[in-house]
């Protein structure tokens, strides 16, 4: 059987060592745990979501962990990726994020009435301190495939910041502002809409543009 990715909602009661527990029957069935999100926890029910790369009958793995006794529901659903696909993050200033988004939206749109899966994030930030925390927290994100730095002026550590997570192979886009992030993008844009637009292209299968061919350019 060819291994699959599935999604598992597991609602279970206690107070410690319900994950120790779950997660060992899913390593007794060789699933690889590739996302954990804890919903909520003692002192109400406990329900976690997991995503499972699994090389086994999936309604098996379901049947073992219904007969834990700390387990009152199991369920298997539709992953995140299979829901909500791909992220774009856009953050900065407000009205810079709200006219990317524009353009990231409509073109998100137009690939995903065709078939892909691609959804858009917003957080307007102000401040180099909080603006560099949230760029850094982008790779813990699940799904995130680009940002789009969306401001009229940001360097220093938040330049510093798209560096880093850059260099874990997130892609990155700037509109073109004062500062010294632009440097660090992989393509600067000047009109905020386009680079919304730029942004949902560069990352969906069903378009024809590969942004490794532009790096370091500005348009």
């Amino acid at each position: 059987m060819a291994s699959r990715i599935i999604g598992l909602l597991v609602e279970a009661t206690g107070r410690t060592g319900i994950l120790h527990q779950v997660t060992g029957v899913i390593a007794a069935h060789q699933g690889d745990i590739t996302s954990v999100d804890i919903l909520s926890n003692w002192p109400a029910e406990d329900r976690t979501y997991y995503e499972v790369v699994l090389p086994t009958d999936p309604d098996e793995l379901v049947a073992d962990l219904r007969k834990l006794s700390i387990v009152t529901r199991v369920e298997l659903v539709q992953t995140m990726g299979q829901i909500y696909g791909k992220r774009i993050v856009i953050m900065g200033g407000g009205a810079q994020v709200g006219q990317v988004a524009i353009g990231a939206v409509s073109e998100a749109d137009r690939h995903n009435i065709r078939g892909e899966y691609i959804s858009v994030d917003t957080i307007p930030l102000v401040g180099e301190q909080k603006l560099a925390a949230a760029v850094r927290a982008v790779p813990r994100l699940p799904r995130v495939k680009l940002l789009v730095m969306a401001g009229s002026l940001m360097g220093g550590d938040i330049a510093a910041a798209v560096r880093e997570v850059r260099a874990h192979g997130l892609l990155v886009i700037s509109l073109n502002m004062a500062g010294s992030v632009p440097k660090e993008a992989d393509l600067v844009v000047s009109d905020p809409v386009q680079a919304g637009v730029m942004a949902v292209m560069a990352v969906a299968d069903t378009a024809r543009f590969n942004i490794a061919r532009l790096k370091g350019k500005s348009f």
